[in-house]
């Protein structure tokens, strides 16, 4: 179910051409509650169908979000930018989540045991959380959409989603392809909206929504924390991150560039989950900077559509202005420019991929998260030096450690800060996988068995 109004509309505007693709009524306070009425509506009927008709459902819609691969793809090309082969590729991730659901849906099993003292017996069952307020981020429109739709559907809850106003027309697509895979009327409602937080906080004020799924900004989450907080509505949020990348000096070079490259790149640089600072053993420093900087400065830009772009644009003039602002900031501050770092021409966001070195402490871009084709690279002497300066930050969402010697790179992992570490790997993400972060990237965890334990309340009874 779609909600919106005729009385305001807004433009989806295409980032590589900055041509209107579609426009769209901006949904308003009034319109989330029709949504929240529709949830409510269905949510007793979809709590108490089968665990096994939840997923078959789930199963369906995989098979037909795979069946239209090139459809979906298509639209995240338009609305987002991406080249049209990591479209591709996001399109079976995000599929892949409603596949893992679906089999996860049938397990949310409880627990039974004897009291110590002998006195009872303790049954420990899940009930669907209710309600749940579900905003997306607009870099993986597919993938973010289906990572919480997937759980809190096999969990039995009903949901209101809330796209990006960047990319609302691929979250439109997944909720059509989940309403002809079964999913009943009312069970996805869907607000697309420019003026988000009027109608977010008005959804956030009815008592009958009790989950808050967020994506997005470390920023905004807290403002949606403080708006959770009256009603103490159940919230997990996956927030921003300031990835460090350690190449420790007994790092396979070849292994550890391709792995930046990864880290990097996947998205554009575009990921909550990017490489966002470079550490490097300065014995090493040299010979992989000029590696990451070969492989930076041969990828090809263009219009995702184009047969052989490797890199799309960035979402919007502010993105890139932002991304200006952070480079000029570390060469004023004495980093050196390798490759990269002035804007392409127009039409279109377009950025090159851009590597700094000698990168000075104190820079904006080590703070911030760049969220962009921007490497930094810094020097390190020894492990406790890079793990200090890995951990000089609020976030802590993903870590990446390079190293021969498995061992030590696990013993380096274990001693960052953060909720999720690449070793010899440039991605983590995995629908099988817990995702989240520690310190400020987040609370709660997406993916795995985890992911539909945010979308349950565990239920205790006890009796003789």
């Amino acid at each position: 179910m779609a909600i919106a109004t005729e009385r305001r509309q807004f433009a989806v505007v295409d980032p590589a051409d900055e041509s209107v693709i579609d426009v769209l009524g901006s949904a308003r306070p009034a319109d989330g509650i029709a949504a929240v009425d529709a949830a409510a509506a269905a949510a007793a009927g979809w709590a108490a169908r089968a665990p096994r008709d939840r997923a078959e459902i789930l199963r369906r819609a995989f098979d037909m979000m795979t069946a239209r691969t090139e459809e979906v793809a298509h639209l995240i090309v338009r609305e987002m930018g991406k080249p049209l082969p990591e479209a591709r590729g996001e399109t079976a991730y995000a599929a892949e989540f409603l596949r893992w659901f679906s089999e996860e849906a049938v397990r949310a099993n409880g627990d039974f045991a004897i009291a110590p003292s002998g006195a009872n017996r303790m049954l420990v069952a899940h009930a669907p959380v209710g309600i749940a307020l579900l905003i997306t981020p607009w870099n993986f429109p597919a993938a973010m959409a289906t990572r919480k739709l997937g759980p809190a559907l096999a969990a039995g809850c009903t949901v209101v989603l809330k796209p990006a106003q960047e990319t609302p027309l691929t979250a439109l697509a997944i909720a059509g392809i989940m309403e002809e895979a079964g999913v009943p009327p009312g069970v996805v409602n869907v607000v697309c909206t420019d003026e988000p937080a009027p109608l977010v906080e008005t959804i956030l004020g009815d008592p009958r929504v009790r989950k808050l799924s967020f994506t997005g900004s470390t920023e905004v989450g807290r403002r949606l924390l403080g708006l959770c907080a009256p009603r103490v509505i159940n919230a997990s949020m996956e927030l921003g991150g300031n990835s460090p990348f350690l190449v420790l000096a007994d790092a396979d070079l070849d292994v550890a560039i391709a792995g930046a490259m990864a880290a990097k790149m996947r998205n554009g640089g575009e990921a909550c989950t990017a490489a966002n600072r470079f550490l490097v053993h300065e014995s090493v420093a040299e010979d992989f900077t000029a590696g990451l900087t070969a492989a930076m400065a041969a990828v090809r830009v263009g219009n995702g559509f184009s047969e052989n772009a490797q890199l799309g644009p960035l979402i919007n003039a502010a993105a890139r202005e932002k991304i200006e602002r952070l480079v000029a900031d570390a060469a004023d501050r004495g980093a050196r420019l390798r490759t990269g770092g002035e804007r392409l021409p127009g039409p279109g966001y377009f950025y090159p991929p851009t590597v700094l070195d000698q990168v000075q402490p104190g820079s904006a871009m080590l703070a911030e998260e760049v969220f962009g084709p921007v490497a930094p690279v810094m020097t390190f002497t020894d492990d406790d030096e890079a793990l200090a300066l890995a951990n000089d930050t609020e976030h802590g969402l993903v870590a990446f450690v390079f190293s021969r010697d498995l061992r030590r790179a696990m013993a380096v992992g274990e001693r960052i800060e953060t909720g999720m570490v690449g070793l010899n790997r440039g991605v983590v993400s995995d629908p099988a996988a817990p995702f989240g972060g520690a310190k400020q990237s987040g609370i709660g965890r997406e993916g795995g068995h985890h992911g539909l334990l945010e979308f349950l309340e565990p239920k205790y009874f006890a009796f003789d």
